[in-house]
């Protein structure tokens, strides 16, 4: 509403409306996987990589039971939770905060330590909130070259300036599913500035062999500047609740408390979180038919080659799938859609001839395999 004249405000004031800063302008907000088609019709979702197992029945039941206090705040330190998850991975409590989802950790690693004029490095095809993450305090986003939708530590390590504040690294990486191996990690780490901060995405760690998820967890112990985030909202199937955590050196902690929202996970959250970090079987069962799903979902695709089609290898519960021949992967999007299925076509990240799609239950993949052949004219 512009201002009136009549209320005594000057001329020059009445024909103004707030301006938000320059670089806010720059930021193209995040999409989120699609659960409907084009004409409204209800999809099933393998857009967001949500658990197709859904949720620990032990977190499903704390849930119910901490409804009955939503009259009550949380506890703004969500100590039980810390614990717990220290216990779990063999970490310091004290050296844990917990954030609405690891989303709200990795804008805040930016926030504490970039601002005006610094720079924040990553690689080609990563997760699109680092970009957003680095608009949103006027910093620079620097984006490194990768190697066959992977991170290419060299390239990293190259991109690197007096500017630069923070370094992301999703592994596995989210949109393409690659890793890179333990070293490589140390290696990118032991190649950075000390005052630069290097921020491990692991959201999709879990879903890692085990011997390979404490390499960013054994590097946050011991350096001032690495921090590793982890979400609930992947293997734990607690999307919905929005539970995120990072860990790191005090230091890194003591900022991100400082400017993390007050109250930030809920009650019910909480106390879900913690059953689901208790519920070891549900884990290993979703890491399990994860692993099973996605290898036979990719020897299908693999089967179309001769079409085109091309699976970039996959250590998370989604497969990134090309289209490089005659069949184009809106083709492919509109054929899976009209199987009754969403998936992520991804041209504002690059990569307009790819879908990323969500491992889901046997029968989801069997389905979305019986699209993709009928599209590219294989009989059934």
């Amino acid at each position: 509403m512009y201002l009136r004249a009549e209320y005594g405000y000057p001329p020059q004031a009445m024909s103004k409306a707030p301006q938000p800063k320059p670089y806010i302008l720059g930021i193209h907000a995040y999409v989120p996987g699609k659960s409907t088609a084009g004409d409204g019709t209800v999809l099933t979702k393998l857009s967001a990589n949500e658990n197709p197992l859904g949720t620990s029945a032990a977190a499903l039941d704390a849930l119910e039971r901490a409804r009955g206090e939503a009259a009550t705040y949380p506890d703004p330190d969500a100590r039980r939770l810390r614990e717990r998850i220290a216990d779990l991975h063999q970490l310091d409590a004290d050296r844990i905060v917990c954030g609405t989802g690891s989303d709200e950790l990795l804008n805040l690693a930016v926030q504490g330590f970039a601002g005006v004029g610094d720079e924040v490095l990553f690689s080609r095809h990563s997760f699109a909130v680092y970009d957003i993450a680095a608009r949103r305090c006027g910093a620079q986003p620097v984006v490194a070259p990768d190697t066959d939708f992977t991170a290419n530590v060299d390239a990293l390590l190259g991109a690197v300036t007096p500017r630069t504040r923070t370094v992301f690294l999703a592994n596995p990486n989210n949109p393409t599913g690659t890793w890179i191996a333990p070293e490589e990690v140390e290696r990118l780490h032991q190649g950075l500035p000390s005052d630069t901060l290097l921020v491990l995405d692991e959201a999709y760690g879990e879903y890692l062999d085990p011997a390979f998820q404490r390499v960013g967890f054994d590097l946050a112990a011991r350096y001032e500047n690495v921090l590793v985030t982890r979400t609930f909202s992947k293997i734990y199937g607690l999307a919905a609740e929005r539970i995120g955590w990072a860990t790191g050196a005090p230091g890194l902690i003591d900022v991100l408390n400082r400017i993390r929202g007050p109250f930030n996970v809920t009650a019910s959250g909480q106390e879900a979180a913690i059953a689901a970090l208790g519920d070891d079987a549900f884990v290993t069962n979703s890491r399990v038919h994860n692993a099973a799903e996605r290898d036979r979902f990719v020897a299908a695709i693999d089967a179309l080659g001769n079409h085109g089609l091309v699976c970039v290898p996959s250590e998370a519960n989604f497969v990134l799938v090309r289209f490089t021949g005659d069949v184009t992967a809106e083709a492919g999007l509109s054929a899976v859609a009209q199987a009754g299925y969403a998936v992520r076509h991804l041209p504002s990240q690059g990569l307009p001839d790819a879908l990323r799609i969500t491992i889901g239950k046997s029968e989801d993949m069997d389905r979305v395999v019986q699209a993709l052949r009928t599209v590219c004219g294989e009989a059934l």
